[in-house]
């Protein structure tokens, strides 16, 4: 049996399938963690979720940002972009159940000595605190009552607030959640966030470092496995295995085992948009 991590999808089907031909991956005897945004962007985002949901519990994954975009946008409240690439979801004659199955994945794993999150952690936030935020966000959002999933979905963009604070509550706290472990890159020791740079980690914002340039960060105690950030590259670090390899915009599709850390990559088909 062999696990295997692999980085944003965002729609990008046939890579996937030959990803998985690659590593000659078999639900029966292997496990698939993906970093999360399955969706969007790409030419093929139901045929992703079609996919996984097919492998069943041999495949799990974190949500990501563009997720959260197509439920938000789903729910009616965001227009999509001309960049977006999900009407094949939204006319689907199954796209219930795709969101369904989409609104009930979770916003952070933890499994032997991995965390499994789709952007970052602020360094102040254990591995279990990452689990328990996290599961505030799930329990809402997998709610049986559609008032409470839609008022949710309708407050959850925004940059604010900027700094963690436990003492958060309601929809400030549950937007707080998401935007740490979907959408973070730079943040500062105290939990202040940036979240309009997404270029190079050489080049921070004033008084701010990658999340994960932390020496004071309490994860530091598991591996963490992320995405989110195409223009930092595959990177495998101490303790961060980083798998955005921007195979949306002609790079690619990244797949490392983490028995022993063989990476397994296949090439865009084409250069769809620019980061």
């Amino acid at each position: 049996m062999s696990s295997y991590v692999i980085g944003d999808i965002q729609g990008c089907h046939s890579e996937l399938c030959r990803l998985l031909d690659m590593i000659g991956f078999s639900p029966k005897h292997d496990r698939l963690w993906c970093v999360g945004d399955l969706v969007n962007r790409g030419p093929a985002s139901a045929n992703v979720l079609r996919e996984l949901m097919a492998l069943g519990s041999s495949a799990q994954s974190v949500l990501g940002n563009h997720d959260f975009h197509l439920l938000v946008a789903a729910a009616g409240f965001q227009k999509l972009g001309r960049r977006d690439h999900l009407d094949d979801i939204l006319s689907a004659k199954d796209r219930e159940a795709m969101l369904d199955w989409l609104r009930h994945r979770p916003l952070a794993i933890r499994f032997d000595h991995y965390l499994l999150v789709h952007a970052g952690v602020i360094p102040s936030w254990s591995a279990d605190d990452v689990v328990r935020y996290a599961h505030e966000v799930e329990t809402v959002l997998r709610s049986n009552d559609r008032d409470t999933v839609l008022l949710f979905l309708q407050h959850l963009y925004g940059n604010t607030p900027e700094r963690w604070d436990a003492r958060l509550r309601g929809q400030d706290r549950l937007r707080a959640i998401v935007n740490i472990c979907a959408r973070l890159r730079f943040c500062t020791e105290d939990g202040t966030m940036n979240f309009s740079e997404k270029g190079s980690r050489d080049h921070p914002p004033p008084d701010m470092r990658p999340w994960f340039a932390f020496e004071s960060r309490h994860t530091r105690n598991v591996t963490v496995l992320c995405g989110h950030w195409s223009m930092l590259g595959l990177s495998l670090m101490p303790g961060v295995l980083a798998l955005d390899s921007g195979c949306l915009w002609g790079g690619t599709l990244t797949a490392v085992r983490l028995e022993d850390r063989q990476v397994f990559q296949v090439p865009s088909e084409q250069r769809l948009f620019c980061s």
